[in-house]
Order: structure tokens, then sequence, then C-alpha cells
């Protein structure tokens, strides 16, 4: 009578630790899954972490998320009135479009000149927006020359910030508040496992050496592409 209890004992506790890993697997199955951080892609890497060392607001992440919502990386990504991995307008890239791969000819198409020269306008933008108010900040400065980006420079000079262009809101939403942290995140996991697999510390481009922390709009603080660099 006792080996009978002692199996029927011994049948429930196995029924029920399969009822309970069959629970187990089921909550893992249908558990919402972490979302994966973006990739730079190796191949822009070069002129990426080259960009980034134009001015000392820029940072890879900054300037990653910022083709990310312009292009989704494509190269030959064209809306009608914009072209190129970083989406310049063939106005603005005529002015200021520059040969950074040195083959003698600035070629929108050609992410080794569009990038150096989305880094070089977005510096110069970075001075347009000073006198406008909110740039006083890392962050609020960053924003503004966003906007000036995505709507140009004039745009929000006369709005004296971002303009009221959902397109131009949403499109530095998207990248300040989606974009921007994600590839923050990728990047340090990057860094992290170059160090791990060199043997050494490495230090990042991200900001440029002479860029203290404040001015870095990839510290924490405080849209498929919007439309395309408009003109100046």
């Amino acid at each position: 009578m006792l080996t009978r209890a002692a199996g029927l004992v011994a049948a429930f506790i196995a029924g029920l630790a399969l009822v309970v890993a069959a629970v187990l697997v089921v909550r893992h199955l249908t558990a919402p899954s972490k979302p994966e951080l973006p990739v730079i892609p190796e191949s822009r890497r070069p002129a990426l972490e080259a960009a980034a060392r134009v001015c000392a607001p820029l940072s890879v992440p900054l300037l990653a998320a910022q083709i990310d919502a312009e292009s989704g990386w494509r190269p030959r990504a064209d809306s009608g009135h914009a072209q190129g991995i970083s989406q310049f307008a063939p106005v603005t890239w005529k002015e200021w479009g520059q040969d950074g791969d040195g083959d003698g000819k600035a070629d929108v198409w050609e992410p080794r000149d569009a990038i150096p020269s989305q880094a070089r306008y977005m510096c110069h933008l970075y001075d347009v927006v000073k006198a406008v108010p909110g740039s006083e900040t890392s962050v609020g400065a960053t924003r503004l020359a966003l906007a000036a980006y995505n709507a140009g420079p004039n745009a929000v000079l006369r709005a004296r910030g971002i303009p009221e262009i959902l397109e131009t809101e949403e499109y530095v939403d998207k990248i300040m508040k989606d974009l921007l942290p994600k590839y923050r995140k990728s990047e340090e996991k990057y860094r992290t496992s170059e160090a791990k697999r060199t043997g050494r510390a490495s230090a990042s481009p991200s900001v440029p050496s002479s860029a203290s922390p404040s001015t870095d709009p990839s510290a924490p603080a405080s849209g498929d592409s919007p439309a395309a660099t408009r003109q100046p």
C-alpha cells in the first residue's frame, strides 16, 4: 500500500513538474522580445568616425541616428527632391558636397563623399542656430541643428525655434528620443567588444577629444525617413 501511495505521489510530482515546465515555456515564447540595437554598417564606419571629428558637437551615434532617419543607410535613397545616404537636396549639395574619397569628384550617391559633407553641413548649422533661443544647451542646439537640416536653416531662424512643420517635428523627435539613445548603446557595446577583441581599452571616436561631456548631444539629457535636407 505504501509503495502504491509513493508511486502516486511520484507521478503527481512528475506531472506537476511537467505543467510548470510547460507554463514556463509558454511564458518565454509569449514574452515580448527585447528590441535589438541598430548596428552601424562596417563599410560606413571609417567615414562615420572621421566625420564625427569635424566639430565638437558631433558624435558617431548622432550622425548614425541621423543617417538612419534620413535614408535607412541606403546610398541610393531618392525621395524625389533629395538624394543619397545623407539625403541632400541638389542645391544644398552644390554648396556643401565635397570629395571625401579622393577620386576628384563630389558624388552625392557615394557615402564616402556624402557622410563628411553631412558632418560639415551640420557643423555649419550648429553655428547658424546659435542665434536661436534654446541653443544654449547641447541638446537644444542639436535639436535646432537637426531641424535646420530637415526644414532649412532659414525656417528655423524665422520660427526662432523648431518650425511648426509636422514632418520636421517628427524627424527631430525620432532622432533624439528613439534612434540616438539606441545608437549610443550600440556604440558602447561595439567599443566594449572591440576592447575585448584587441585586449586593450579602445578610445572611442564618438566624441572628439576636444569636446567636454557637456557638449556631447549623445549624452543623456533633459520617425521612414522624414523629408530631406531642404534648400538653406
